[in-house]
């Protein structure tokens, strides 16, 4: 169980640096807003990140994907129910980013907007069965793999599925500064070639 303990470690730290970007993101959203020093700085934050914004994205949706395949496919974690329709919202978005990404499709985030939108509240309601399993009494998961009872826990509150829940987020945070210029900053100029596929179509 070395090799199992060593994989949460490196996820946990993974999902809390998840985290912080996540707040990051917001908090530079925020300041973008303000007329001050501090909004221009997060302006020119947000406008390097931007056209990173879908590189990131992929990056983070193809770790989360093998992770989720290591846990069941190496480690042998039965996925659960809530677990297999987290997947349907994830595992399409490696392909979905990194085609885009090949393709320099700009609309691309059109086709990952629904998997996020419904993966995250799924992940989210999932973490609470396991803080709460009284929730999961109307739903139609298995006795023999439990929604409630998670494989194992780390900081008393990182499970699989809150490590899903900050991957959508941050995937779709990341969409989002990659196709929204901040507040104040300059359009491209119309010869210039987009640097992120996944910005603005035109």
């Amino acid at each position: 169980m070395h090799g199992v303990d060593t994989a949460n470690i490196v996820f946990t730290v993974l999902t809390l640096l998840a985290n912080v970007a996540l707040v990051a993101l917001v908090l530079l959203g925020i300041a973008a807003r303000i007329d001050t020093a501090l909004g221009r700085r997060a302006r020119r934050a947000l406008g390097a990140i931007g056209p990173r914004a879908g590189v990131l994205a992929a990056g983070i949706a193809i770790v989360t994907t093998l992770g989720s395949l290591y846990y069941s496919e190496v480690v042998g974690y039965l996925p659960c129910e809530l677990c297999w329709y987290q997947r349907i919202a994830m595992y399409p978005l490696s392909a979905i980013l990194v085609v885009g990404l090949l393709r320099r499709d700009r609309a691309a985030r059109w086709y990952v907007l629904p998997f996020v939108v419904v993966g995250a509240p799924l992940a989210l309601y999932h973490w609470l069965v396991e803080r709460v399993p009284s929730l999961a009494e109307g739903s139609s998961c298995s006795a023999f793999v439990p929604c409630s009872i998670p494989y194992f826990q780390e900081l008393g509150y990182v499970t699989l599925a809150f490590m899903d829940m900050s991957a959508f987020l941050l995937i779709g945070a990341l969409l989002l500064v990659g196709a929204c210029r901040p507040p104040g900053s300059k359009p491209p100029a119309a010869n210039s070639p987009a640097s992120n596929p996944l910005e603005n179509p035109t």
